[in-house]
Order: structure tokens, then sequence, then C-alpha cells
């Protein structure tokens, strides 16, 4: 029978640090050939300006096989529901039947900032302090949570357009509201860009040799969240180079515009190369999100739910 979880269930299932682990492992066997898996299909829904998105992968080492169907309404925010909306399907790798159906907009929220983890072990210098965050939504809450389980923080600064949102922002983390995008992210170590923006949200300027930077907003090809040429100055890391060249603008766009070509991707994050050369440099991952992360903490939810007894078999 398949195993039913819902949001509440895949939170209390899934812990931080157990997340980061899981995420390094798939990103690993992503860039060295152990999942399959394409680009996502997405489905334009225009009247709404909206889009659906269709993400399967199978991830051989684990085994796991399934799909995350995922809906992005960033008008749902007017009536107070996510903009993000996912359901996770996942098949017995033997027979092709139904494993599990889970609630996938938590695991979207927490996997995403698991992998930025991982981009922060990888390509951070080990000194950071400061952090500064562009946005006040779920994924600014949660990199606040992931972040904070790789590196110490003495400061974490932020800024949002909406003044209510950022003030509840930094109620429940403890961050500190500064002014302006400007006051957040001069002088900070590590910048976290969680925008709805279309437009770049930061200069170049800005941004302070030996920064790390994490990008995950800006996930169409029409739209960057980051000044083309600060992309151009840093080098930069994607969790999957397919996918950058086709869905990120700010890769896309900085290509058509002659800024630099596709080897300016220095390597996937699951990739040996992602690491950091000097303490001087700037580093930039670009995340999109894979399915074979979905996968993959979906078949962790689903092994600890068995385990302990939880969820509804329909």
């Amino acid at each position: 029978m398949p195993l039913l979880l819902n949001e509440t269930e895949v939170r209390q299932l899934l812990s931080m640090p157990d997340l980061i682990a899981a995420m390094e492992n798939a990103l690993e066997a992503f860039s060295t050939g152990g999942v399959v898996q394409p680009v996502r299909t997405v489905l334009d829904v225009a009247d709404h300006h909206a889009f659906f998105g269709l993400m399967p992968a199978y991830l051989a080492a684990a085994p796991a096989l399934g799909a995350k169907l995922v809906t992005v309404y960033h008008s749902n925010l007017v009536r107070s529901l996510p903009s993000h909306m996912a359901t996770i399907l996942l098949f017995d790798p033997e027979t092709g039947a139904l494993e599990a159906i889970l609630d996938g907009r938590y695991i979207t929220e927490a996997r995403t900032a698991a992998v930025s983890a991982v981009s922060l072990k990888k390509l951070a210098r080990p000194d950071v302090a400061t952090m500064g965050i562009i946005g006040s939504g779920v994924q600014a809450r949660s990199h606040v949570a992931s972040l904070g389980c790789v590196r110490n923080f003495h400061e974490v600064r932020a800024w949002s357009p909406t003044r209510k949102n950022l003030e509840q922002f930094t109620r429940e983390t403890g961050a500190r509201a500064v002014e302006s995008a400007k006051a957040a992210v001069c002088g900070a170590d590590v910048i976290v860009l969680a925008t709805s923006s279309a437009t770049h949200v930061i200069e170049d300027a800005w941004v302070a040799p030996g920064t790390h930077v994490i990008s995950v907003g800006a996930c169409r090809p029409t739209e960057r969240e980051m000044d083309p040429a600060l992309v151009a100055r840093a080098r930069l890391f994607v969790d999957s180079r397919a996918a950058a060249l086709m869905e990120s603008g700010d890769v896309v766009l900085g290509i058509a515009e002659g800024r630099f070509g596709e080897s300016h991707i220095v390597a996937e994050l699951g990739e040996t190369a992602a690491v950091r050369r000097s303490a001087g440099e700037v580093t930039i991952f670009k995340s999109l999100g894979l399915a074979v992360e979905d996968i993959a903490a979906a078949h962790l939810a689903v092994r600890r739910a068995k385990e302990r007894g939880k969820g509804v078999a329909i």
C-alpha cells in the first residue's frame, strides 16, 4: 500500500543536518553519472503569470525513483497561500509500483537551503561571520537555519522591500533589519539572494573580495537577481550546467550579452572542482533546484517514516 505523508509529518522526519548530508551525496551522484534526470519540463500558465513543472529523476544508489509536480504562483502571496506548492511521487524501482505520496512544499523549501549549505561548506571562506540576506520569505528563513548548521554567524542582516514581512522575519530568526539592500550586502561574508525579482537586486560594487554569494531566485531565462558585472567577475558554480544554460537568466542573459561564455561556469557543486582557490576571490553558487534533490529528500523521509511507523497507508 502506498504511504501518504503530509507536510507536518515530512517536517518531523527531515532534520536539517541529515538533509544537508543527503543533498551532498545526491549532488555528487548527479555530477558523476549516478542519476538519470532530464531538465525539468515547464508549462507556462500565462493567464495567471504562473508555471507548472514536472521533475522526474532516478537515483540508482538509493535506489529511488520518482517525480515532483510543482506549481509557482507568486500571486498566491496576496491570498496568504505559499507561492510554491508541490507533490512528490515515489515509485518502487524494482516494480514501478507507487510507493509513496508526499507533500513537497516543505521539501522544496528545505532541500534548497540544504544545497546552499553544501555550497557554503565547499566555497565559502572558513572564517565567515556575517550574512546578508535579500528577501524575507520561506527561503530566507530556511537559509538562516541551514547555513547556521555549517558556519557560526555573529551577525545576520536582512532587507526586503515589504517592511511588514521583514519585521516578522527578523522577529522569527533574530536577524537585524537594515534600511536597504546595499546595507545588507556591503561587508557581508556570505550573501543570500532569495527574491522573486526579475531584475537584479544587488550591485557588483557592493560585493567585497572573498564573499560567497548564494542565488536561489530568478529561475527563468528572462530573469536575473544579480548584477551581470558581478556574475562576470566571480567564479560561477551551479547545481546543473544543463539547467543553468537553459533556465537561469543570470547565466543565459550574460552569455547572450557577450559578457562571458558557457565555460564561465567553473563546475557543478557535485564535482571535485567545486572548491575555493583563494581567500580573496568572489564565488557564486547559482541554484535552480534538481529533481534528484527532491527525490533524495523524499526517499529519506519515507525511510524515516517506515522506521518510526509514521504516515498513512492508502
